[in-house]
């Protein structure tokens, strides 16, 4: 099959033959991948996004580069929290929680401190406030 592998699907798979590491437009950014359900669809999908830490959490952020609007992998996690996690060649379950208020606006802060792009990113979506997730691992 000759199709034209989407730009996602391509990141998705430079992830996995690079033991988590990324070129291009990722270059040096921690990348992670997240596997969830769709909130529609009920399918399988994976996003990869860049994180940040926080303890032993891993956090991302629906920025959607500053967009007006929350990107679907919101709504996935939102009505389905329980997800696959990739960084590296570590793979585990975990379930995705929606930060609020002062941790929120911590955790988002963090990032930002990290890449400064997430500071336009607040700006430009604004009067959105954008969405700040925490991965925290599920017992095995």
């Amino acid at each position: 099959m000759s199709e034209r592998l989407s730009f996602n699907q391509q990141v998705i798979e430079e992830f996995r033959a690079n033991e988590g590491v990324c070129g291009g437009p990722f270059e040096g950014a921690p990348m992670i991948l997240v596997t969830m359900t769709g909130a529609k669809s009920g399918r399988e999908l994976c996003s990869p996004l860049v994180y940040s830490m926080d303890g032993d959490d891993h956090v991302i952020i629906a920025s959607m580069g500053g967009a007006p609007t929350h990107p679907n992998w919101y709504y996935n996690l939102v009505a389905n929290p329980q997800v696959t996690v990739e960084v590296g060649t570590d793979k585990f379950e975990a379930t995705a929680v929606l930060t609020e208020g002062d941790e929120r606006q911590r955790l988002y802060d963090a990032q930002a401190a990290l890449m400064d792009n997430f500071r336009e990113y607040a700006e430009n979506a604004a009067p959105r406030v954008i969405p700040v997730f925490r991965l925290v691992r599920t017992a095995d």
